[in-house]
């Protein structure tokens, strides 16, 4: 399973990054600096494997209490598992912002090189066959901030996100810190972006959560 793991931050200064692994025992396989070569990678992926993971390492689903009406004190606060990094304020509210614009497009140009690929936020249904592209969320921060490689924090932290959604798809996700909206209602952003990138996905998923994989602290 091919993995691209993707750092969000201002492609002006440099702050974007990806890294692609399909082995938990070998090594990145590619990686690089610009949203193109993300999109180029996932597409061979899909095109070589018929099937490929993207990890935005964004808040990529909000909260948004029910709408009754004293529901309203609920809105802007953290994600269940968040803690101290809650999506709605400092970096998260920031990269947030722009991972939406870089995910929107990269998911259209994704569309553009592989029109036929299906895609889904829900790990059940990619591993079941019924999409090829799954869609996910890396929340990397804190204690689980990796040690920065060679190539820079923002290569380590595409690294960690790649790594870790690897893991969870392929081992026990029993150990894995959770994050959700619920008991809130989810507004799936990923699914919305990919719809408007012109690769719809089901539309109940508009409403689910998406997987968001949390990074183990580094030893």
């Amino acid at each position: 399973m091919r993995v691209v793991g993707v750092d969000i931050g201002s492609v002006k200064q440099s702050n974007f990054a990806w890294a692609l692994v399909d082995s938990l025992e070998s090594g990145v396989i590619s990686h690089g600096d610009d949203p193109e070569g993300a999109v180029q990678t996932l597409s061979r992926s899909l095109t070589e494997d018929g099937q490929a993971v993207l990890a935005v390492e964004a808040p990529m689903a909000v909260p948004v209490p029910t709408s009754s009406s004293d529901q309203w004190r609920w809105l802007g606060r953290a994600r269940t598992g968040e803690g101290n990094r809650p999506w709605s304020a400092g970096a998260g509210a920031g990269s947030l912002a722009t991972g939406v614009a870089q995910t929107a497009w990269m998911l259209s140009r994704l569309h553009t090189l592989a029109p036929e690929a299906t895609v889904t936020t829900q790990p059940q249904r990619f591993i079941a066959g019924e999409a090829k592209l799954l869609l996910a969320e890396a929340f990397v921060s804190a204690t689980g901030k990796p040690v920065p490689v060679e190539s820079g924090q923002h290569a380590a932290d595409a690294e960690a996100a790649a790594r870790a959604t690897l893991a969870y798809l392929t081992t026990s996700s029993d150990g894995f810190p959770h994050v959700a909206c619920a008991p809130h209602r989810a507004l799936n952003l990923l699914a919305v972006l990919a719809d408007w990138g012109g690769m719809p996905v089901p539309r109940d998923e508009l409403h689910m959560d998406v997987l968001v994989i949390r990074t183990q602290p580094t030893s």
